[in-house]
Parts: structure tokens; sequence; C-alpha cells
């Protein structure tokens, strides 16, 4: 999701929560006893979430409720996930007005392990632990506690492709097919001089890709490295791979390839049904996102391929209890049961969610999505989840992701050169984390 999305989803999700002993003993009972508003056996859970999660879009709260007498189920959504986090920390540090389920993105998700254990639950009162088989082993890891604490369930995982408008790439005399795609840009060197391709016969005002920060994404994607080292040691300035990233970012922005929009902005969802890009990198999750936003008319202008430059993984989110929920074993029963490998498998079918539960990943190696051309997603996504690296997750991975993406943003609207943009990236991380 939502990405921003983070994905997901942006491209592309993350939270966290804060309270005082005094709070915790007004908010009511023991964990393993109903809350005072839940008399007569009927609850409201309510669930805040961001970007694209695709649970009430695939049936999955229905499904839950119908299975539940007397359970409803309450969503609420920020589309920018960048704007779901700030909001959450106001409401954590205010100790009111948090769901008794928060979505937590996976760019924050160390930020939750390492400074804010103590405002989440610890899901091993509820039996979590004895699911710590069903998911893959680096998704349940990054959601433990220094102390063995499980802090939140793993929904989906991001692994890589690149979504395509087979319309547009008619038009503009580019062939279509995705394996011979796959072989033309199989570096992103390649998928740059494609897209130069692209621009000199492209129909109407349309760009390449969306945007450089897209891009951006999508590469740093690729690294197991990225911010921190294994150590915890920043190193993103250091780091010859992300300059990697940001050079070829950098001159996307500078030959014009880009269609120069916000990611998860007004003006970037319209984009999807005008047609003014050409190639979006996108996680499994934002096919979901794309759906939504380019409508049945989009329906087979759509295809997907292999990622340039290898697999990698953008994005994935967790379901989290706070400690001031009002519904905590309800909450936990919720979020055990969306993340199941049925529920999994089926979001994946309808949504393009990629799962992280592994007996589901087996059960969605044949699904093709007939919206995306009937490209074969449970084959191309699965290779990718496999081959993706194993990431080091620090605890304000998203906050520096988000000042790069800010200042090569500056480079594609504004025209500032690269190197006063680095400059400003730098300052900004610095400001961020004091």
């Amino acid at each position: 999701m939502p990405i921003a999305r983070a994905a997901r989803r942006t491209a592309v999700r993350l939270g966290a929560l804060a309270l005082t002993g005094a709070l915790l003993a007004a908010c009511g009972s023991s964990p393993d006893s109903p809350s005072s508003d839940s008399a007569g056996g009927k609850v409201t859970i309510t669930v805040d979430l961001f970007g694209s999660f695709g649970y009430k879009e695939a049936g999955l709260y229905e499904e839950y409720e119908k299975l539940h007498p007397g359970v409803t189920i309450k969503q609420t959504d920020t589309e920018d996930e960048a704007d779901y986090w700030k909001s959450l920390q106001t409401r954590l540090a205010g100790g009111g007005g948090l769901a008794d389920v928060q979505g937590v993105e996976v760019g924050r998700i160390a930020s939750v392990t390492q400074q804010q254990s103590d405002r989440f639950e610890d899901l091993r009162k509820y039996g979590a632990d004895r699911l710590e088989g069903q998911f893959a082993e680096a998704k349940w890891a990054a959601a433990t506690g220094r102390n063995g604490e499980v802090l939140g369930l793993g929904t989906d995982v991001g692994p890589e492709a690149m979504c395509y408008r087979t319309d547009l790439f008619r038009r503009a005399g580019l062939p279509t097919d995705r394996e011979e795609l796959a072989r033309r840009w199989a570096t992103w060197d390649g998928y740059l001089e494609l897209g130069r391709q692209y621009k000199a016969k492209a129909p109407g005002r349309s760009a390449w890709l969306d945007s450089v920060g897209s891009l951006y994404s999508i590469m740093i994607g690729q690294q197991k490295e990225r911010y921190y080292d294994a150590s915890g040691k920043l190193i993103w300035e250091n780091n010859p791979a992300l300059r990697e990233a940001w050079d070829h970012a950098v001159e996307a922005a500078e030959d014009g390839l880009s269609a120069r929009l916000d990611q998860w902005s007004p003006q970037w969802n319209q984009a999807f049904a005008g047609g003014s890009f050409a190639t979006i990198p996108c996680p499994a999750w934002m096919l979901g996102y794309i759906k939504g936003q380019a409508g049945e008319a989009g329906k087979g202008t759509w295809d997907i391929a292999r990622l340039p430059g290898g697999a990698g993984n953008w994005g994935g989110s967790y379901l989290s209890v706070p400690k001031a929920a009002k519904h905590k074993k309800e909450a936990y029963e919720l979020i055990a049961w969306l993340t199941a490998p049925e529920q999994q498998a089926k979001l994946f079918r309808k949504q393009g969610n990629f799962p992280s539960a592994t007996g589901a990943i087996d059960q969605v190696a044949d699904a093709k999505d007939p919206y995306f051309s009937n490209a074969p997603i449970g084959r191309i996504f699965g290779e990718a989840a496999k081959a993706a690296p194993v990431q080091v997750l620090g605890p304000h991975d998203q906050n520096i992701a988000q000042q790069i993406t800010n200042a090569l943003s500056e480079v594609e609207r504004k025209g500032v050169s690269s190197e006063q943009a680095w400059s400003n990236a730098r300052k900004g991380v610095e400001n961020t984390l004091g």
C-alpha cells in the first residue's frame, strides 16, 4: 500500500504509540477482558491506515464481520504516509485519538522496535509468538524488539517490477512484449536509453516516467544497506549505492524524462488515467493503487515486466496495536486474521499486495492479473521476492528518504544543480535527525 506507498504505500507505510500509566489505567481492562464499550457482545474496532492496504476493497472486512457477529470495523486512512506518520506522532504524544489498529510502514518499523517499544502492545500476550513460523524470517525479525517483544504482524512485502503502458509504447514505436523489454532494460542505463527513444516520439505530452523520486526509491530498494549499516551506523552520505541511485535520478531529470509529478499528490493520481507517463517503477502493492486511479478504462492498457538492475524491495507494512487501544484483544484477533496466509493470498489476487506469509506465497505462484494484460504477477513478483536482499533497517530510514526525494524534486522541477540539491538533502537530514 501505500505507499506508497511509501507506496507506497509510496510508493509508498508506518506507526508507533505512547502514553502514561494513568492513561492506561483509565483505558480500562486487562488484555483478556472486554472493554467497557463492548457490552452485549458488540464492538467497533477502529483501524487507521495510510496508502492502499486494500482490505476494504478486497472484501476482507465484510468477510470478518460475517464471521464475527457483533463486530464492526471502522477504517480511516491517509493517502500520504508522511502525513499519516506526523499525525500519529502528535496523537501518541497526547495519548488520545489513537485507533485500535495502527498501520506501520517498513521504513518506520525500526523506530518502533528501537525507540518506541513501550508504546505498543507486545502481541505475545495474545499468542502472537505461535505465529512466527508462518512469516518470512526477515519480516518477523524486523518487528521484534530488543527483548523479544512482538510489536506488529507483517502484512505485505514490496518486491519490485516495472509497470508500463502498452498503448503509449506502441504509439511511440517501442516494443510491448514484457520479456523483450526486460532484456532491453536489463540495466538502469538501458532503461534510461529506452526512455530517450520514447521521448523522441512520445505521444501527446506524455513522459517516460512519473517522477525521479520513484526512480530513486525503486533503485535504493535494490540495496541491502541504504541509510544505516548492520552496526546501526549512519552511512547514507558515503554509500556508493545511494549515490548511484541519486545520479541516475538526476540524469533522468536533466534529460527531461520525467512528468515531474509529486507522488501521492492529486495531480499524480489524475495522471494515471490521463496517460501522462509511460512507465512507473512499481512494487507489488502499487498494482491496487494503479487500478484505483486509472479505473476501468485502464484495464488492458497496462503490463508488467521485470525490473532493471535486479530484484529489490520497496515498502511493505505491519499492523500494530497501541497501548492506548480500547479493544486490544479484539484488535489482535483481527490483525492475526488479516495477516494469515489465506487472507494474504486473497489480497494479492484481488489487489496485488504481495504476501509476507510464506504459505500464501506458494498459493499465488500461478496468479495472473487481467487488468495488467494477464501479466503473470505471481511469477514476476514471486521471483523478485526470493531474490530481493534482506535490507538493513534504521530508525530514521523514512525521514532520510523523504529529504533525499525532496531534494531530487528540486532538480526535477526547479532546475537546481545536483551539487546544490545534494547539499540541501544533507541539511534536511541534519535538521530532521537533530
